[in-house]
């Protein structure tokens, strides 16, 4: 029993190790880009057997195919890139096509029809792409590196990329918490659909949190190469997809050292007084400056050869550091209110013995500013109505007995400053920095491995 266990798992793991060799890796194709076409002869006709090479110009990198009785060749799993096709057959001039770009989830065509001569003799076509995509029927908006990098975006966010696609729309006066959401992405309706109706992926992965419905990593620019936005007629591999799909591709590295650096920087020096909670013209009242506000974004990225030809490498860092100012009109307690309500200051006050709460009978309150004593009736409406807190000692209305009031909120009300206007209601304005802090890094490993 034994031996005969032994075979089985052994066979079992050659069964393994030869489905991990022999069958091919069902990668997302939002990772990679194809070129595809036809070769012809001088007389149009189609070039059977003829030896397609696809060229990656940065990297040295080489992928091979052969046409068919059609003359049609296609050679996927390409990385985004920029390429060179080359076409030989017996008896033909070689003939190529440089400066192919090769965009993720997309087919780059090149046709390409051959010359009489000797192989050793090469014809370089240049040709544009078609503007008529015959490959797939997808109706999308593609951003490259460049784009990406030099559209102004406010804070450098990727997740706004979305709204120069039509159809977008970003929702205002509602997002995530920052605790819910720390990479700072936003919600935007798409196609009149849910922001949890768009997919996100990233170098084919899924990117998008389960529950919430929104980006998980919110990529560097620097680090991106290009991205996608898709709309309609996508790929069935997207099916949880209603409103479209944003794919984005990270950089990789080349034959060469290429790095980039950067730092951005924004504070209020340069930025004007609310007219509302920043400015008051009426004597003596304390308006509140402007809030003291910075925000800065600095990072590097680098990418090269490990293996000439063969194996790159590509990494990013960025740091974000926030300071936001907020200004804001706030209702606190009168300083009638801090003396008479304090147990440990009431005896000294104007109204010994009660907490004075008059003046938010006349402060314009909806449902008149009364305080009713919570020890009388009853929630369920089974002991009658509560009873409101009339006038005592020296205070008119509204009067709490100061044996109501425990120690521990008086003290709270001792910590209260004193408001900066007249008047009961939005009595206070305030402004501070709010801090944020955020460190990303993203790395990258290529690999061509042989045929």
């Amino acid at each position: 029993m034994r031996t005969k266990c032994v075979v089985v798992l052994m066979a079992m793991a050659v069964l393994g190790l030869s489905c991990i060799v022999c069958t091919p890796v069902a990668l997302g194709q939002a990772v990679y880009g194809s070129v595809l076409g036809t070769v012809t002869d001088p007389q149009g006709a189609a070039v059977a057997g003829a030896k397609v090479t696809v060229i990656n110009q940065r990297k040295g990198t080489q992928d091979t195919a052969t046409t068919n009785a059609d003359g049609n060749y296609s050679v996927t799993h390409l990385v985004p890139d920029s390429y060179t096709v080359r076409v030989e057959a017996a008896g033909f001039k070689v003939s190529e096509q440089k400066d192919v770009v090769v965009q993720a989830d997309a087919g780059a065509r090149v046709d390409l029809q051959f010359q009489v001569g000797g192989a050793t003799e090469t014809v370089e076509v240049t040709a544009e792409a078609p503007q008529l995509k015959t490959d797939r029927a997808d109706v999308a908006v593609t951003f490259n590196d460049r784009a990406v990098v030099e559209v102004p975006i406010l804070n450098r966010n990727f997740t706004e990329l979305q709204l120069l696609a039509p159809g977008s729309q970003k929702i205002v006066g509602w997002s995530h918490a920052a605790t819910e959401n720390p990479q700072q992405g936003y919600q935007i309706f798409s196609q009149g659909q849910h922001f949890s109706g768009t997919a996100y992926e990233l170098d084919g992965t899924d990117n998008q949190d389960p529950i919430l419905g929104i980006i998980v990593v919110n990529p560097n620019l620097d680090a991106v190469t290009e991205t996608k936005f898709s709309t309609q007629g996508y790929d069935a591999e997207f099916g949880k997809a209603v409103a479209g799909i944003v794919t984005a591709q990270t950089k990789s590295g080349s034959n060469d050292v290429h790095g980039s650096g950067f730092w951005f920087r924004r504070t209020d020096a340069t930025q004007a007084k609310d007219p509302f909670t920043q400015w008051d013209a009426r004597p003596g009242v304390k308006a509140s400056p402007i809030p003291p506000g910075r925000w800065q974004q600095f990072g590097a990225s680098i990418g090269g050869p490990v293996i000439k030809n063969k194996l790159f490498f590509f990494g990013d860092y960025q740091g974000t550091r926030q300071s936001n100012g907020v200004a804001n009109q706030l209702t606190i307690p009168t300083p009638t209110v801090v003396s008479t309500c304090n147990p440990a200051t009431n005896a000294t006050s104007a109204t010994p013995g009660f907490c004075d709460l008059s003046e938010y009978l006349t402060a314009g309150i909806t449902g008149g500013g009364q305080a009713y004593d919570p020890s009388t009736g009853s929630t369920t409406g089974n002991g009658g109505a509560r009873t409101p807190f009339g006038p005592g000692g020296n205070c008119t209305g509204n009067c709490i007995p100061i044996s109501k009031i425990s120690a521990q909120a008086g003290a709270i009300l001792a910590l209260f400053p004193a408001p900066t206007t007249s008047g009961v209601l939005n009595n206070f304005f305030a402004s501070g920095p709010g801090p944020f802090k955020q460190d990303s890094f993203d790395t990258r490993i290529d690999y061509a491995a042989s045929s």
